[in-house]
Order: C-alpha cells, then structure tokens, then sequence
C-alpha cells in the first residue's frame, strides 16, 4: 500500500540515522521508496530542507506530494513547492496533492516544533513492523498515512460547480431582455474562460501523475527483476496497486473532460 510517511526526530544526527535506515529497508524489499527528504522545523514556523538526494524514482519534491506534505508543514508562511505553484494555489490544492487528510496534517504539526527534524518520505509497504522498530530505536515518532484520492474529487466538484454556473447563466439568457443579454454574455464568457483553465489544470497534472507513474513503476520492476519469492511477489503487488491507481485517475480525468 501506497502511504505517506513522516518520523519526527529530537535532532539532525537521529534524522539522518533514520533516512539511512530506511534506504536500508528500501534494499532490503521491505518497504519501496518512491521519494524520501529530510526537513527541519526553523523558530519563524517554516520548513527548510535538509537533505533531498538519493536514488529514488522521484526526484523533485517540487509539485509532488512529499512537496505539497513539506509546504503543508511549514505552514502559510512555509516552503514553496506546493502543487503547480502560481496555478494551483492554496493549502487545500496542497492536501489534495499530498493525498493526506487535516488529522494526520495537525497530529504531524503538533509534534514537528521547531528545533526539531523529520523524515518526510513517499513509500510502498506492507506490514509497519520494519519501519516502525527502526524508527523507534532512534528515539523516532513515527506517522503514516495511506495515500487518498482527493485530488480528482475535488476537481471533478470544482468543474461540475462550473458548469452548473455556466448552464444557469445560458438559461438565464436565453429568456432575458437584449439589454441584460450582453452583461449575461460577458459573465458567461468568464466563467468558460475558467473552465477551460481548470481543464488545462487537470491535463497538466494527469501529465505529471503519468510520468510519477511511470517512474515509478520502472523503479520497481528492476527490483523485482532481482528479487525472489515473497520479496518479489510483494513488489508484483506494489506495481500491480500504483498502476490500478493510475488507471482509476485516467478514468476520472476523461469523466471530468467529457
């Protein structure tokens, strides 16, 4: 199962301590990273990162959903690498794209205070035995989440929103006086103008996912190449999990385009 991954630490050693042990875990076919970074909480409430290297089918935070965790964390003055910056704006457009609810968001927050640091990380596992008696041995708390699909609900909301303004206006209209018709125009003609916006938004980030995706899979695939029995069969299901995912949110994206 896909899950977003967070270990808050006391200090930046343990952190690092920590990030290691996971790669360990990732070699080992216990868990899959598909993307990993280490954070630090500063006195102002914003985030910085630390250390965002490694050979990980992800490697950009910027626009992906441990960067939408990372921006969350640091609050409305925090780190800018939210979902489609300049496009998408917005904490909620963040926790879409993070695929996290507002519970884990403020138990997260409420135990990442500055000072401190965390393991910000976007993996695949199945059992939290590994991971959590790593963690634990240095002196890690540990917060995990399955990723959700909120991100297409709420465009598909957004846009049938829209479209319900739009159809409303059109009627409106078709039975108004020719003085009101051109001011029912322009506001219809605005309203098509951010549809169309909103649509080339979410062909944009179908785009992205696409490519995540593909990343991702490939990633796992050379590991499963190398891996025998129940280490390669729990790999075959990781793959076999994001690619059923990534055709659910095809599907919905040509439902929102339809």
């Amino acid at each position: 199962m896909e899950k977003m991954l967070v270990v808050v630490f006391d200090d930046e050693s343990k952190a690092y301590e920590g990030s290691r042990a996971l790669n360990q875990l990732d070699s080992e076919e216990s868990i899959t990273i598909h993307a990993e970074t280490v954070v630090t909480k500063n006195k102002d409430g914003t985030v910085t990162v630390k250390q965002a290297e490694g050979d990980f089918p992800i490697r950009t935070i910027s626009g992906t959903a441990i960067g939408s965790l990372i921006g969350l964390l640091g609050g409305p003055a925090g780190l800018a690498v939210g979902a489609l910056t300049g496009t998408m704006a917005g904490n909620l457009a963040d926790l879409f794209v993070a695929g996290v609810d507002s519970d884990f968001l403020s138990d997260v927050s409420n135990a990442l205070t500055p000072g401190k640091y965390a393991i910000v990380a976007d993996i695949s596992e199945e059992w939290v035995t590994p991971v959590d008696t790593r963690m634990e041995g240095l002196n890690g708390v540990v917060f995990r989440t399955p990723r959700k699909s909120f991100e297409d609900a709420q465009r598909a909301s957004d846009l049938a929103e829209l479209r319900a303004e739009i159809d409303q206006l059109k009627a409106e209209h078709a039975r108004a006086q020719a003085e009101r018709k051109a001011k029912l125009q322009a506001k219809i003609d605005n309203l098509n103008t951010r549809l169309q916006a909103k649509l080339q938004l979410a062909k944009q980030r179908s785009e992205q996912i696409k490519n995540e995706t593909e990343a991702k899979v490939q990633a796992l695939q050379k590991k499963a190449a190398k891996a025998q029995g129940d280490a390669k069969a729990a790999i075959d299901a990781r793959v076999a999990e994001i690619r059923k995912k990534y055709e659910q949110s095809v599907e919905r994206v040509k439902s929102m385009a339809a």
